[in-house]
């Protein structure tokens, strides 16, 4: 469909934010001398893993204890967020402890007995945290985050603190909120006090903070396993390898190290200045639009779920309700099932690894010596990428003159091992309430009557201009879905993407506003999260709100003539250069003539 893809900056995206941007600056790379190990610990604990607790003598998991079991005698067995926010969030937390649909699950429905509840963050409510319909003077709406350890539940809270009302709130199930510093502190502390990371490193790790510690994970054959209890991995590296010590939060204590190859090339890193306060401003907490080439959209930074398009129209006639990238599953292992489960987006008010530094930017699309379309990009970095154990993110919109579409996104690399296979998971909301959904087999358009989800494989049919899917707005408007089989000319080889067919209850928010992580790093089928909307009965899907859940898998590589989703630097007159070798996916969308 492209030929060759050439972006020109064509506008400034408003000139006070764009002069905002500082240059970014340089750090050394910290050398370590510690003793190499030579064994990689796979089967070190395995016997222990789901053994009972050790007697604790360290004091701060003594502290944590002693609070969580005087927090159980009280009326509600909760803990207070106090570390942001001053008396505003406290205020926010006392409205939202006060509703009896908020605190539903702080005592077992059935003995009655206080479940331990953690209030992880309160933050300003921002566009892509309110629902349709909700009204408030400006700066009244506060969003409440809370974990229930014990059901391993979500419950989050929008409070307008002027009119002193819990104004909604919803319940996710299997769902983790990011963690406070707090609770980041405390993983550090296990990780750095354990024996076994200190025999695995060769030396105590007092002097050098791992990396990575609030960034939630898995690991089988314990409780980890699918995110069954929050569990963060506080990461080491040491040379070209990784030693993840691999945290359970819900006991307390380290259950797992796990080793991973980082890559031969040394790795300059470079510290890039946060903009917090410019992009935010500018982006999160305001919607931008775009007018451009027939099309007409709203965007926003989230907090969690990457950029988010939305109100699109084409030539007037209303596209996607909205379009947004709500987590990124990264495993590093098929077996051992451990890996990162990372969130994108807004850089303050979210404890997401990855987060935009630099403000969205639009460019033109040139194939040969005509302007197609245009390009709407927004990079995600952590802070000291491209070193070992961080990551880059890229989130593309494509939109073309002739009315199609695609949405893409790619690890830009490197990660924390040469093993990874990416997982994003884009939700996509089409607009219309009367839409149907069709699968291309040998006897041609087949419609899906049920909730469903599928995988592209080698095997999957597709029709003589490559579509695999149709979605129909109504009687007159449809879209054909072509899936990425390394035929878009942007490095991509291919989806092999889980697509998942869900329907959309305009009376419940299904995954609309801004999601936590709603799916565990590492499984390998299809539970990648978006299955948590397809209900146990799946529902019709005929002549109804739809929404596409689109979850591409890309395997990572970092050797010569084959790196993909892999970044290295490289020595170049007297200067250290970064070289990325990204892996873009996405489906493209094209208008049914």
């Amino acid at each position: 469909m492209l030929k060759k893809n050439i972006f020109s900056l064509v506008m400034l995206l408003s000139m006070f934010c764009t002069d905002a941007i500082a240059q970014q600056k340089k750090a050394a790379l910290k050398k370590t001398t510690a003793k190499k190990p030579t064994a990689v610990y796979l089967n070190e604990y395995r016997a222990g893993l789901m053994s009972s607790s050790k007697a604790d003598t360290n004091w701060f998991i003594i502290e944590r204890k002693k609070e969580i079991e005087q927090i159980l005698k009280d009326s509600l067995p909760v803990k207070w967020y106090k570390e942001k926010g001053g008396e505003k969030a406290l205020l926010a937390q006392k409205i939202a402890l006060a509703n009896p649909f908020f605190t539903r699950y702080l005592f077992d429905l059935k003995t009655g007995k206080p479940l331990w509840n953690e209030i992880f963050g309160v933050y300003p409510a921002r566009p892509g945290d309110i629902k349709k319909g909700i009204t408030s003077l400006p700066g009244a709406l506060m969003r409440v985050e809370m974990y229930n350890y014990a059901n391993n539940l979500t419950t989050i809270g929008i409070v307008d603190v002027f009119s002193m009302k819990l104004v909604s709130a919803d319940h996710y199930p299997d769902t983790q909120p990011d963690i406070p510093q707090s609770l980041i502190q405390l993983a550090e502390q296990i990780a750095i006090n354990a024996p076994e990371v200190e025999k695995a490193l060769g030396f105590k790790p007092n002097a050098q903070k791992p990396i990575m510690s609030s960034t939630k994970t898995a690991l089988n054959r314990t409780k980890c396993e699918r995110s069954q209890h929050l569990c963060v991995a506080p990461t080491f590296v040491q040379g070209n390898r990784a030693l993840w010590a691999i945290v359970d939060l819900t006991d307390n204590r380290l259950v797992g190290l796990r080793w991973t190859n980082t890559g031969a090339d040394a790795a300059v890193v470079t510290e890039r200045k946060m903009q917090n306060e410019t992009v935010a401003d500018c982006y999160c907490e305001k919607v931008n639009s775009i007018s451009k080439n027939g099309w007409n959209m709203d965007y926003l930074l989230t907090a969690s779920d990457g950029l988010q398009i939305s109100n699109v129209t084409f030539n007037n006639k209303r596209v996607l309700n909205s379009a947004k990238l709500v987590d990124w599953h990264v495993s590093y292992s098929g077996t051992d099932g451990f890996g990162y489960s990372d969130a994108v987006g807004c850089p303050i008010y979210s404890q997401a690894a990855v987060v935009a530094t630099d403000p969205p930017k639009i460019a033109e699309i040139v194939e040969g010596d005509s302007v197609v379309g245009f390009m709407l990009e927004q990079k995600f970095f952590s802070e000291l990428w491209p070193g070992p154990c961080n990551y880059s993110y890229s989130q593309r919109y494509f939109f073309y003159k002739d009315g199609r579409f695609r949405i893409t996104c790619a690890s830009i690399g490197r990660g924390c091992g040469n093993n990874g296979t990416y997982r994003p998971v884009f939700r996509i909301s089409f607009a219309g309430n009367e839409q149907n959904f069709y699968e291309y087999e040998q006897a041609g358009w087949k419609q899906w009557t049920k909730e469903n989800w599928q995988l592209q494989k080698p095997s999957t049919l597709y029709d003589s201009s490559g579509f695999q899917y149709k979605i129909s707005l109504d009687k007159v408007n449809s879209y054909f879905l072509e899936p990425g089989k390394g035929q878009f000319n942007d490095g991509g080889k291919g989806d092999n993407a889980y697509l998942y067919l869900t329907k959309n209850h305009l009376n419940k928010d299904e995954g609309e506003t801004d999601l936590v992580t709603i799916g565990p790093c590492c499984n390998t089928n299809h539970e990648q999260g978006p299955e948590k909307f397809i209900n146990a009965v799946p529902e019709s899907t005929i002549n109804t709100d739809l929404v596409l859940w689109y979850v591409p898998q890309m395997k990572n590589d970092d050797r010569p003539g084959s790196k993909y989703c892999w970044a290295e630097t490289y020595y170049e007159n007297g200067v250290y250069k970064i070289k990325a070798y990204p892996c873009f996916a996405g489906p493209m969308f094209v208008p049914q003539k």
